[in-house]
């Protein structure tokens, strides 16, 4: 990556950030601002966002745009967005992910290739979606998951979402891998789920990455690790490469 001048980021940047797993969105556009803020003397109201969360237990593509450029967020959120990522069929968690326990054991001996793919061409196209309930979605002035978290029932509604593309690319059963293109407001975790109720299972995310958005790829990211050290980088030099 080329380093840019303080000027430059005012102006508008759009960068492509590789989100490690576990990290937040935030902690990723945190460490980018705070690494600008402090090697390139820009002023404390500075400009920075990203277009579109992910999960701490999603890696891949971030979109974090500067200065001027934060306009462009609405724009780049309604792009379409590129997953690959690993199922595991046989049993569900309330998180529809690792980030909870599993609650419900389902058989898997009925499951066959040729059901997978049957079940594959039925998410094709526009569907109804329910968002997990362990999600930043609000209702009623609080974040879904603090809701779930506090035991508390609320009412989700459905959403349609589209499904351009799903594709199966491994299967090594309870696992089944995938790579989807999908419309904005998609979760990838409910999909998961409601593929797994298709199956007449249960299943639950196990791995995600976020490949491409629109146009953006994964493969021209940046770590925020490696962005701090092209802009800082004496914190580095006494680090084991």
């Amino acid at each position: 990556m080329q380093k840019l001048t303080k000027e430059q980021f005012q102006e508008g940047q759009i960068l492509l950030i590789d989100k490690p797993l576990t990290w937040s969105s935030f902690q990723a556009v945190n460490k980018i601002k705070y690494t600008l803020l402090k090697n390139l003397n820009l002023p404390k109201r500075f400009k920075i966002g990203h277009a579109g969360t992910l999960d701490p237990l999603a890696s891949g593509l971030l979109i974090v745009c500067t200065g001027k450029f934060t306009k462009k967020i609405p724009e780049l959120q309604a792009q379409i967005k590129e997953y690959i990522g690993t199922i595991t069929v046989g049993a569900t968690t309330p998180s529809y992910d690792l980030e909870t326990k599993i609650d419900q054991t389902f058989p898997t001996d009925h499951i066959t290739s040729e059901l997978i793919e049957t079940t594959r061409q039925q998410f094709i196209g526009q569907i109804q979606q329910f968002p997990p309930v362990f999600s930043a979605l609000k209702k009623d002035g609080k974040r879904l998951y603090e809701h779930a978290r506090e035991g508390s029932e609320v009412e989700i509604q459905a959403r349609t979402i589209e499904i351009l593309e799903f594709e199966i690319t491994r299967i090594a059963l309870p696992e089944i891998d995938f790579r989807v293109v999908c419309s904005k407001g998609t979760y990838i975790r409910s999909l998961a789920f409601d593929f797994g109720k298709a199956l007449r299972s249960g299943a639950h995310l196990i791995a995600l990455r976020r490949t491409k958005i629109g146009n953006f790829s994964v493969e021209k990211g940046i770590e925020p690790n490696d962005f701090e050290r092209i802009y800082n980088p004496s914190k580095y030099e006494n680090q084991v490469k």
